[in-house]
């Protein structure tokens, strides 16, 4: 069976590289290992599906640390303002929310995927599902040929290889296509997860001290051999029976991958500060006050409620602090200390989950042999890569999704043509 294009892996970015393909009239066959498509794209978002983010491209570039600088020229060809329109065109509505997210206002990620369906059986795309691929044969004169594990082949003048990284393997993620990159003469930079939850063997951690309690708005850093801030994400995170977790924690991981890789480290240092809004001084003055204004009442209940209670009465512990003893007895210096770790209470991690535990593969098929207008490779004629089998990743926030939408647009259109 021979085709103009075959897209291989049915997530966000081959599902939109087969629509690409498809709009600028190539014979389009989407082939998926799975049962159905844009298995992803359905849990996305918490199940809301997060269809990209409408802050400004440079800021968007900014929240995907793993090469997102590669993605200016995509950019400049079709947008996050473009996926919203595109979107719109399909009859899904989409509403804003905090930092720029863009949900659907049905709130439900089939809607975006059933949209996305019925675009690809308006435009008479071949999908096949449950074809798991046995192996890609490349042929830059007479055209590439897709061998199934049924026995099947498919050929076609371009491929567009979209199989996703390792990450979240339950939806079909699981790195096929490493080994398709690598025989078309491609590199492959290290693996490693990202946005990932971070494991600790601290004592506290493993007494489960604080297991289960959240902490707001804390400004959450990832340190340097010498003690000085690698990278600061000012967000809630989550103390688990393994270490620690939730949005701050995650945007941090891939940092604290890098560190102990850079400076091969055992442990990196992270540390919390609960209050960033105040100046270390400041917050010692007010607490100062309090106790002159109330030195008979108990230091837990002079100053309960500029933290959670749990966290409060741990750092107290930590500092040798009796939470009953009456604010006037204690010492200066003893406040400054609590004041130290309300600003700035370290501790070590130690790793991550597992990359499948992941929500992001961090590496990939290397973006210097990629053409950044199209998404082709440099070294084979017609072959095409798009989403997360790239070396790009970013945070979680709808950015991932944008990257994976605008390659995937770029690789089909470009396959057509």
């Amino acid at each position: 069976m021979k085709y103009d294009v075959i897209v291989i892996g049915g997530g966000p970015s081959g599902l939109m590289a087969a629509i690409g393909a498809a709009e600028n009239d190539a014979n389009v066959l989407l082939i998926d290992k799975g049962n159905k498509l844009g298995r992803k794209l359905a849990i996305s978002g918490g199940g809301r599906c997060n269809v990209t983010n409408r802050l400004p491209v440079d800021e968007i570039i900014k929240h995907i640390p793993g090469n997102g600088r590669f993605l200016y020229s995509a950019f400049s060809i079709f947008s996050n303002e473009d996926i919203i329109h595109f979107f719109e065109k399909l009859g899904i509505q989409l509403k804003e929310e905090d930092h720029g997210r863009m949900f659907p206002v049905t709130d439900k990620a089939q809607s975006v995927v059933d949209a996305l369906l019925t675009r690809l059986a308006q435009l008479n795309v071949e999908i096949k599902t449950n074809s798991p691929v046995k192996d890609v044969q490349f042929n830059s004169e007479h055209g590439h040929t897709v061998e199934l594990v049924t026995g099947t082949h498919c050929h076609a003048d371009s491929i567009v290889i979209a199989v996703g990284g390792k990450s979240v393997p339950h939806t079909g993620s699981t790195g096929d296509g490493y080994a398709w990159a690598e025989k078309a003469g491609h590199t492959i930079t290290e693996l490693f997860p990202t946005e990932v939850p971070l494991t600790s063997s601290e004592p506290f951690i493993k007494e489960k001290a604080l297991q289960g309690l959240s902490l707001r708005e804390i400004a959450l850093s990832v340190l340097n051999p010498k003690g000085k801030a690698i990278i600061t994400h000012q967000m809630d995170m989550i103390f688990t029976h393994i270490g620690i977790s939730g949005p701050a924690v995650l945007r941090c991981s891939q940092f604290v991958v890098k560190a102990m890789k850079k400076w091969d480290l055992k442990e990196v240092t992270m540390s919390i500060d609960a209050l960033p809004h105040k100046k270390e001084e400041q917050l010692f003055q007010e607490m100062m006050k309090m106790i002159k204004d109330e030195p008979k009442k108990s230091i837990k209940n002079i100053i309960k409620g500029i933290v959670p209670e749990r966290y409060l009465l741990f750092l107290l512990e930590k500092n040798d602090i009796d939470p009953s003893a009456q604010g006037g007895t204690i010492s200066h210096e003893k406040i400054r200390g609590i004041v130290k770790e309300l600003k700035s209470f370290q501790f070590k991690v130690d790793g991550t989950l597992p990359l499948d535990k992941a929500f992001v593969t961090g590496g990939g098929v290397s973006v210097k042999e990629i053409e950044p207008q199209t998404m082709a490779s440099k070294f084979m004629p017609g072959l095409y890569f798009c989403g997360e089998i790239l070396d790009i990743h970013g945070y979680t926030g709808g950015y991932n999704i944008t990257s994976a939408l605008v390659t995937g647009r770029l690789a089909g259109t470009n396959a057509a043509l």
